[in-house]
């Protein structure tokens, strides 16, 4: 190979790997996660929702969530949630106290509803983050659907 057309080759070859993403990174358009409530549809369990895991790193995971249904009322010991609505409408209660709490895992519980909590209204491009220890439910009116990007992050 001609000493020129290597510098030209070496270069290339640099400036490739150096416009690598980093390790770690990932990205999902807003087109794609406003699609997954099409995608998720079909999967919907009896619960009225249907959610897939995007990512886990090491101290946050990001998941997406469909649903056409209230959500159980839930609390995280350790766990900060942050909702990014993406389509549809639903109300958000946080605060106050889980009724018919019961353990799901260690540092979960969830129950039937929450009272106390203070109603919030959830439109696409609205976020809301929700501090661990902090009771939440999602709530969704009959005909509704609502999609939403969810970030846990390990506190």
């Amino acid at each position: 190979m001609k000493p020129a057309l290597s510098i030209v080759f070496v270069s290339a070859t640099a400036a490739f790997l150096a416009a690598a993403d980093p390790a770690g990174f990932s990205f999902w358009s807003g087109t794609s996660l406003r699609d997954y409530g099409k995608k998720l549809a079909p999967k919907i369990n009896e619960k009225k929702v249907a959610t897939e895991q995007l990512a886990r790193y090491q101290n946050h995971s990001v998941m997406t969530a469909y649903r056409e249904g209230d959500g159980e009322a839930e609390v995280h010991d350790a766990v900060a949630d942050v909702f990014v609505i993406q389509s549809g409408e639903g109300t958000l209660v946080v605060g106050g106290t889980v009724t018919g709490g019961r353990s799901t895992g260690p540092g979960e519980i969830r129950g039937d509803g929450i009272e106390g909590g203070t109603k919030h209204p959830l439109r696409p491009g609205d976020i809301a983050n929700i501090p661990a220890k902090t009771p939440h439910q999602v709530l969704v009116a009959p005909g509704k659907k609502i999609t939403y990007l969810i970030v846990k992050v390990t506190e």
